[in-house]
């Protein structure tokens, strides 16, 4: 079953059932198929897991580095409008879950008052968030490096992996998690986020002052070098400008791997505090 027939199975499960949805929102370097064990525990606690991919997202990681030229040239605002449209045939207001750049999309499609309640983890910036530590600057350094690679779709080696995503696990767990889950990115979202504060007219912004945003949790690893603890709180710091509810929560000796590496559990039960809150 190829990801679009899935998700549209997804929502038809949830709409004919009496569960609230719970949408999952991956990022770049990553498939939906990463929610995969997410999705079975919100499923067990009662929600109707949703795991749209991106526009044109392979089923697999071996078809998705196959065939990388499938996510070249897509852009935040094009991913962002993508999942408005996923969320607008449910009938039921979701949770939405998001990571990295997922976490990003999260606050924008919540930002548009589409979520009950939604959580951000290791979220990329958006427009207002200032700090840009080293290390997230090495972890984009290898599509940001070249300005070519705006429009392309970029693998990263292992040991780019590495650094960006798998930086607090061993050396074996490391191998492992870029042999089952790495496939390439497009190069435009990272653009966008590097140059967010300089372009009045970015896609990459969330609407934090929209009193339906709903209650958001931001979750931070401390050891991400992709997205540090300094992008999550300034990040935290305008999101709380927004009179609704907003908490962060922070995971001691992570990386940017939380949502797939052996620790998972610990942060999708975060999650799933915080999602039982509110939805």
């Amino acid at each position: 079953m190829d990801v679009t027939a899935t998700v549209e199975h997804q929502i038809e499960a949830a709409n004919a059932s009496a569960r609230r949805p719970v949408v999952f929102i991956h990022g770049l370097w990553l498939l939906p198929s990463s929610w995969d064990r997410w999705a079975a525990v919100f499923a067990e606690n009662g929600y109707a897991p949703v795991s749209p991919g991106w526009p044109d997202d392979p089923e697999t990681v071996e078809e998705a580095n196959a065939h990388p030229e499938v996510f070249a040239g897509k852009s935040v605002g094009d991913v962002a409008d993508h999942y408005s449209e996923v969320i607008s045939r449910l009938h039921r207001k979701p949770a939405i879950i998001g990571h990295s750049f997922g976490g990003l999309l999260t606050m924008i499609v919540a930002g548009r008052g589409l979520a009950a309640a939604s959580v951000a983890i290791d979220s990329a910036p958006f427009r207002g968030v200032l700090p840009l530590p080293f290390s997230a600057l090495k972890a984009s350094s290898p599509v940001l490096g070249n300005p070519f690679n705006r429009h392309k779709a970029i693998p990263l080696t292992y040991d780019q992996f590495r650094f960006a995503f798998a930086s607090a696990v061993s050396e074996e767990e490391a191998q492992q998690l870029y042999k089952e889950f790495a496939v390439p990115a497009s190069g435009e979202p990272l653009f966008q986020a590097a140059a967010a504060n300089l372009n009045p007219w970015t896609e990459a912004k969330a609407d934090y002052h929209n009193p339906d945003r709903g209650p958001l949790l931001i979750i931070e690893g401390i050891g991400d070098n992709t997205s540090p603890p300094a992008i999550n709180r300034a990040a935290y710091k305008l999101q709380s400008q927004n009179p609704g509810i907003t908490e962060i929560a922070s995971i001691e000796n992570r990386g940017h791997s939380i949502t797939i590496d052996s620790g998972w559990r610990e942060v999708c039960d975060t999650a799933l505090t915080f999602i039982r809150r509110f939805a």
